[in-house]
């Protein structure tokens, strides 16, 4: 047979060989549900294509329109439908294979508003008074009168148990004891009261009467309504009197106008002064003033001698706060009118106090100007914080450090307290050389818990170095706050280059030694002493003492000498 022939043979068996290693994709693809058939049309929405055979290429369309497609994997493809979309049914298809899948855009439907009932009325017994007098009318300094008040139910509910008091610092209330009992009022009806009373105290223009009104409707609930009626009095005395002249209430008011604590901010078991300034803002002196911190009051009548045991102090409020070093309770003299005094009271935080704001009862009893005992009573606010305790040192000794050498800071924050800490992030600055990864978030730490930073110091200059680190954290109200300390630690001089004079060993200038091998070998240096030995030469390495091993220039030997002159 001819070779041509199977060089043919040949060549068609290598073709049919490389044909069947060439891989041919083979595409079967058919939609067979799309999820969710039905969009709105007022925003885009995902579709997920459920079918077969999809590639990276496979596109979803929707009609003629092709979609954002995602391909998930070769049985699901996503894509978006995109908002505004005409209402109606379309047609999903795949952009590489057959199938097909019908797609429902509808319009949202409105919402309609919810209807709120409105509140019926609320019906109740509302009492108050329509009108009041005196007979006589004015009254006078020692002379009996009645107060006739009429009262009356404006509300939309029966009253029941309509009961009223009256109380007043110059007129006297008498038979009844300031009590007048009215019983059932039913709506929009009135009654009227007639109180007997006696001018106690000598006084001229309008003086007040307090009268407090309960009751309660049918199903319990009480009510209680407060009324000043004022009644005009011309002094004493028979016969003519001068036209009065109204004049207002006559009292003390003693009023803490500022205060503060020696220790800022106060956390448990801390001891502090607080110091305060108390005002008369009122219109008369203040007599015999009693400060009584924490709450209490002072017995007696007035007029009466005090007694020891007169002022009660211990029956206020120490659970968080407790005085120290003295009672709570301190005599501040007289105030006049406008008269201000400073007061400090030591105390101390209880160790199980938590974090916040607790407010603290401070009393001022004192006499009038009419010897009665008065007890006025006002509240400050004291801030209880609970910051982090905290120690930052190294948690071994550091390595020794040189000018220029990088060294590493292991670095430890312990937190001392016996409360979790939560902190912020912690930087280490130093402004004698440069620090690299020395920030780091420190979080929440148990008590005893620690944190470790492993920062890295390049000094830049020899001594004692100062290194700054900082946390940030938020206290318990919220407000940011910083923990700083400082930490130091020794560099030494940088260990440079010799540098050799002339005329020294070794130096430039004049024969001498060489400087004395020192350190390790290069690779170079071993691969030349790998050749001497090859070589049968002197293949040691070089010791301390002898000098470095360097690659020597073989150097060609000198021919033969030029003939000289012969015999002479």
């Amino acid at each position: 047979m001819k070779p041509g022939f199977f060089r043919l043979v040949a060549l068609s068996l290598l073709l049919g060989l490389i044909l069947t290693l060439i891989p041919i994709s083979v595409h079967a693809q058919g939609v067979i549900t799309i999820d969710p058939s039905t969009v709105f049309n007022d925003e885009a929405t995902v579709i997920t294509v459920t079918g077969t055979g999809f590639v990276g290429t496979s596109a979803v369309r929707l009609d003629n329109e092709i979609l954002s497609t995602v391909y998930v994997s070769d049985t699901l493809l996503q894509a978006t439908v995109p908002a505004d979309e005409d209402l109606g049914t379309h047609l999903v298809t795949v952009s590489t294979g057959p199938g097909s899948a019908q797609l429902t855009v509808i319009a949202r439907p409105p919402v309609l508003p919810t209807e709120t009932p409105e509140p019926g009325p609320v019906v109740r017994p509302q009492i108050g008074v329509e009108n009041y007098r005196t007979k006589p009318q004015p009254v006078q300094y020692g002379q009996d009168f009645r107060l006739i008040i009429k009262l009356r139910n404006h509300g939309g509910a029966h009253a029941y148990n309509v009961q009223a008091s009256f109380t007043s610092t110059d007129y006297l209330p008498t038979k009844n004891g300031g009590v007048e009992i009215v019983g059932d009022l039913g709506a929009d009806n009135s009654v009227t009261l007639e109180q007997p009373m006696v001018v106690g105290s000598y006084s001229t223009g309008f003086v007040s009467v307090e009268m407090n009104v309960s009751y309660n409707d049918a199903s319990g609930t009480a009510y209680t309504e407060k009324f000043t009626l004022n009644i005009e009095s011309i002094g004493g005395g028979a016969g003519s009197y001068a036209t009065s002249t109204p004049t207002g209430v006559k009292s003390s008011q003693l009023v803490i106008t500022s205060y503060a604590a020696s220790v800022d901010p106060l956390q448990p078991g801390e001891q502090f002064s607080l110091t305060m300034t108390i005002q008369n803002t009122g219109n008369a002196g203040a007599q015999r003033v009693t400060m009584i911190v924490g709450g209490g009051s002072s017995g007696g009548t007035g007029g009466e001698t005090p007694q020891p045991g007169g002022v009660s102090g211990g029956g206020g409020e120490f659970t968080n706060f407790a005085p120290v070093g003295a009672s709570n309770v301190q005599t501040l003299g007289d105030l006049p009118i406008g008269g201000a005094v400073q007061a400090t009271q030591n105390l101390i935080v209880n160790v199980s106090t938590n974090p916040g704001a607790y407010p603290m009862k401070v009393t001022f009893s004192y006499l009038n100007d009419k010897g009665e005992t008065i007890n006025d009573e006002q509240v400050i606010t004291l801030l209880v914080y609970s910051l982090p305790t905290v120690d930052i040192s190294f948690y071994r000794p550091p390595d020794p450090f040189s000018v220029g050498q990088p060294g590493v800071l292991p670095i430890q924050v312990v937190n001392l307290g016996k409360r979790l800490s939560v902190l912020g992030t912690m930087k280490v600055e130093s402004a004698a050389g440069t620090i690299e990864n020395g920030t780091s978030l420190v979080g929440s730490l148990d008590a005893g818990g620690y944190f470790t930073l492993d920062a890295m110091l390049i000094p830049e200059q020899s001594g004692t170095v100062s290194l700054d680190i900082t946390i940030d954290y938020t206290d318990d109200f919220n407000q940011p706050r910083t923990i700083t300390r400082k930490l130091e630690i020794e560099v030494a001089e940088g260990f440079g280059e010799p540098t050799l004079e002339p005329g020294m060993p070794g130096g430039g200038g004049g024969g001498g030694t060489e400087i004395p091998f020192q350190g390790e070998e290069t690779t170079l240096q071993k691969v030349w002493r790998f050749v001497l030995g090859v070589l049968g030469l002197d293949s040691a390495p070089p010791s301390n003492n002898e000098p470095g091993m360097e690659p020597a220039i073989e150097e060609p030997l000198p021919g033969p000498m030029p003939g000289g002159g012969g015999k002479g």
